[in-house]
């Protein structure tokens, strides 16, 4: 079962570990990252860095596993790099997590992306994906940690023509 959703563009960090799984316990860490799950060092370096069980999966291994993850006793994140990428997942695959909040963690700033809030920065195409969770009827929050939260999707959308 998922207990917990982000988008970290770290994907699994020290605030992952010691922080968000304090608030949501958890048994392990699903990261789906086609980059990472097909790169050995990142994959190795992502499981190192928790005693938690952790995978590192691509998309396309997601899809195939998802009912095996909803249908598990266990608890599990899920975690995306990107908006786009928990798009893919959450609307396009229409993934049923059994939760409704999605917690938007870093997001680098880059050239052709506006900044939200410290270290919290995204793309049309980002917002785009944003905006079709939220229809979906998933509830968006923008928090580096719990009680650092910047506020919900609404309250940004509309810089992006929303």
């Amino acid at each position: 079962m998922i207990t917990f959703m982000r988008v970290d563009d770290r994907i699994i960090h020290g605030q992952i570990i010691t922080r968000w799984s304090k608030e949501y316990p958890c048994d392990g860490i699903i990261a789906v990252n086609d980059k990472a799950a097909t790169t050995p060092v990142l994959a190795q370096s992502f499981k190192a860095s928790t005693d938690k069980k952790v995978f590192v999966w691509t998309k396309e291994h997601f899809k195939e596993v998802q009912d095996k993850v909803l249908n598990s006793d266990k608890k599990y994140f899920l975690i995306t790099k990107n908006p786009v990428d928990m798009k893919e997942i959450l609307v396009d695959m229409d993934f049923k997590p059994g939760i409704k909040k999605l917690i938007i963690g870093p997001c680098n700033d880059r050239p052709d992306a506006v900044k939200l809030g410290q270290n919290q920065s995204i793309t049309q195409e980002e917002a785009d994906a944003l905006e079709a969770i939220s229809k979906k009827g998933y509830d968006i929050e923008f928090a580096l940690v719990k009680e650092s939260s910047i506020g919900e999707w609404p309250k940004f959308r509309s810089k992006f023509g929303y």
